[in-house]
C-alpha cells in the first residue's frame, strides 16, 4: 500500500528553505566572517627542528592559512624547538610560534627580553616524554643513564629544558654524570641506529615523525619516567608545575610499544604571539587553528586533539585581544 505524504505549500518550502539557508549561515559564521575582507601581508612562524611535530603542523597550518587568508603571506622559520621559539616572538624576530607551557615560564622567570609582551592564541595539544635506547640496552631508568652518551636535544630547545630537569630528579647531573649530546628529532635517531649514543630523549606530540621512521629501521624500546621523579619535578617548583604524570599510550608506537603503555610526563603546547599584534589578524588565525584541526590532524595526529573549549587555557599567558575576540564570538 502506498503512502500519501501531506502537500507542502510553495510559501512552507521557501520557508522551510529560507531557515536552512539562515541556519547554515550561523554555522559558516565562526567558520570564517560573511563579507569581510581577509587580512593580508606577511608574517614569521617559528617551528621547530626537520622531522618534529612543530614543523609538520607549520607548514600545513600555512596551507590552511592560505586557504582562508590568500593575501597573506606566511614564512616558516626552523628552530631548536621551544626556548628559541619563546626568544624569537618576545623579541620580535617571529609573529607566531607554537611552544610548550614550561618554556614560556621559564623565559618569563628569566627575565628574558620582551617576555611582558608574550599573548596566548591558543593551547593546542600534549608533548610527551619520550627516553629512547636500543632495544637490547640495560637501560630501564632514567638513573641508569649514568656514564651513558645521552643526546638530550639541541641547545635552546623545548628537549633540553625538560631531559635536564627529568635527569636531575633521577639524581642524574646532566652535565657530569653522562656524556651529553646536542642532537634533535632530525640527528637522534640515525645516531642511536649507528651507535654513536646509547640514549636520546624527545619531547613531541604524538607520534612524532621522526620515530615512526626509525621504527622502520631499527629496533628500541621507551625507558618509562615514572609518577615518582614527576612528583619531585614538582618539588623543584616554579615552570616544573606544567609537568603531569600520564602514560604513553600504546597505539602510539605499535610495533615499538608491542600492547604496553609507557609511564611518562608530558606537557602542554601553546600557540603564542606578541600584545602588539593585529588583533584582527591574530582573530583570523586563531578561527584557522581551530577550523583546521580535522584536516591537519588528518596527517599530524597531535592535531586532532585542539578542542575549542580547551584552547582558550594558555596558562601561563594571557589571551591575546584578537584570540579572546574569536572565542567570545563563537561562546554558547
Amino acid at each position: 500500500m502506498s503512502k500519501v505524504f501531506p502537500r507542502i505549500s510553495r510559501r512552507r518550502a521557501l520557508q522551510g528553505a529560507t531557515v536552512g539557508v539562515a541556519a547554515l549561515g550561523l554555522l559558516l559564521w565562526w567558520l570564517l566572517p560573511l563579507g569581510e575582507t581577509p587580512p593580508t601581508g606577511t608574517i614569521v612562524f617559528s617551528t621547530g627542528t626537520p622531522r618534529g611535530v612543530y614543523q609538520e603542523y607549520g607548514e600545513r597550518l600555512r596551507t590552511e592559512l592560505g586557504r582562508d587568508m590568500p593575501g597573506l603571506k606566511v614564512k616558516l622559520l626552523n628552530s631548536a624547538g621551544s626556548q628559541e621559539n619563546v626568544q624569537r616572538v618576545a623579541t620580535g624576530q617571529a609573529d607566531f610560534t607554537i611552544a610548550a607551557a614550561d618554556a614560556v615560564e621559564t623565559y618569563a622567570l628569566r627575565h628574558g627580553s620582551g617576555a611582558d609582551r608574550l599573548r596566548g592564541v591558543a593551547r593546542l595539544y600534549d608533548d610527551y616524554v619520550q627516553l629512547i635506547v636500543p632495544r637490547d640496552s640495560k637501560v630501564d631508568s632514567v638513573a641508569d643513564l649514568r656514564h651513558k652518551r645521552v643526546a638530550t636535544g639541541l641547545p635552546n630547545s623545548g628537549v633540553r629544558l625538560i631531559a635536564n630537569r627529568v635527569l636531575r630528579a633521577a639524581g642524574v647531573d646532566p652535565q657530569k654524570d653522562i656524556t651529553p649530546v646536542a642532537d634533535g628529532i632530525d640527528t637522534g635517531p640515525a645516531h642511536l641506529k649507528q651507535g654513536s649514543i646509547d640514549a636520546f630523549f624527545w619531547s613531541g606530540g604524538l607520534p612524532t615523525k621522526g620515530l615512526v621512521d626509525l621504527a622502520g629501521k631499527s629496533d628500541f624500546k621507551f625507558v618509562p619516567i615514572g609518577g615518582d621523579l614527576v612528583t619531585k619535578l614538582h618539588s623543584a617548583g616554579e615552570a616544573a608545575r606544567y609537568y603531569r604524570a600520564t602514560n604513553m599510550p600504546e597505539s602510539a608506537y605499535q610495533s615499538v610499544q608491542r600492547g604496553n603503555a609507557v609511564a611518562t610526563i608530558a606537557v602542554s603546547n601553546l600557540l603564542i604571539t606578541r600584545k602588539d599584534m593585529d588583533p584582527r589578524l591574530t582573530e583570523w588565525m586563531t578561527r584557522t587553528v581551530i577550523k583546521s584541526r580535522d584536516d591537519i590532524g588528518a596527517h599530524v595526529h597531535s592535531a586532532q586533539l585542539v578542542d575549542l573549549r580547551t584552547a582558550i587555557y594558555t596558562d601561563p599567558l594571557p589571551l591575546q585581544e584578537g584570540a579572546r575576540r574569536y572565542y567570545r564570538s563563537v561562546k554558547p
